[in-house]
């Protein structure tokens, strides 16, 4: 690697930190550094990326509990659930092809965005102490979420935050702390069988996740700590939910 190679994967890494920890979906920068930027093949990058996704997801919800930002207590149970569904999707993940998945990803993404739109005051309330999802609802909307994030990964933040959010009265902030120690579980998991097939370059996965776990833990205590959280996880997620649609239908 070139010494600005080095300067573009960990800058890049710090964006896809922040992005994942406010939103989601900023795997797209650090999966297009590793293809185009440093030329690792599809597969290779797929499981070399998911090295900076813990890293991030890690230390943001050790710095989002350590806050008080994470309500594990009220949400053990949704935690559960989706790490038992991204693990039965990482599995089948392995099995068969997720191109029809990736299709009906375009389209979700398009009802996601009028979602977040319409009403937004929706997704800045505070955490509604008094909700609980019953464990029938619960259940298969987890369950579902999880699998798709152990499938296809893209886009699960997204939608793990609307059932958070909307479905279940969370915060946006403390969403996405349990969004994190969801992802930060099964992430584990899915390096150890990115691993044993060989697919990993430690060396590359290690620059790029230095400045994803500083992009994570820098975005996390400001989430922590910040009055108006809500309000810039709530634009982030506008913008990032914005360019992957134009991104799928109008560039390919």
């Amino acid at each position: 690697m070139d010494w600005w190679q080095y300067v573009v994967a960990i800058l890049g890494g710090f964006l896809a930190g922040i992005i994942n920890t406010l939103a989601g979906n900023g795997s797209v920068i650090t999966l297009t550094i590793l293809t185009e930027v440093l030329g690792l093949p599809g597969n290779l990058a797929n499981g070399t990326n998911r090295i900076g996704v813990f890293a991030q997801t890690s230390v943001g919800a050790w710095s989002f509990y350590r806050n008080g930002k994470l309500p594990f207590r009220r949400t053990r149970y949704y935690i559960l659930i989706s790490v038992i569904g991204a693990i039965l999707g990482v599995l089948i993940a392995t099995r068969i092809s997720n191109d029809q998945f990736r299709s009906i990803f375009s389209y979700l993404l398009v009802l996601m965005l009028v979602v977040i739109l319409v009403k937004p005051q929706r997704w800045l309330r505070e955490t509604d102490l008094n909700s609980q999802l019953p464990w029938y609802l619960s259940t298969p909307l987890f369950l579902a979420i999880g699998f798709y994030g152990g499938f296809i990964q893209m886009g699960m933040g997204i939608f793990f935050l609307a059932v958070m959010v909307l479905c279940a009265r969370f915060s946006l902030t403390e969403s996405n702390a349990v969004k994190l120690l969801v992802v930060g579980i099964y992430t584990a998991l899915v390096i150890a069988i990115f691993a044993w097939n060989g697919l990993i370059d430690w060396r590359i996965g290690g620059i790029i996740a230095i400045g994803q776990f500083a992009g994570g833990w820098l975005t996390a205590e400001f989430a922590s700590n910040n009055a108006h959280a809500n309000i810039w996880a709530h634009r982030l997620l506008i913008i990032m939910v914005s360019l992957a649609v134009i991104k799928l239908f109008f560039t390919g």
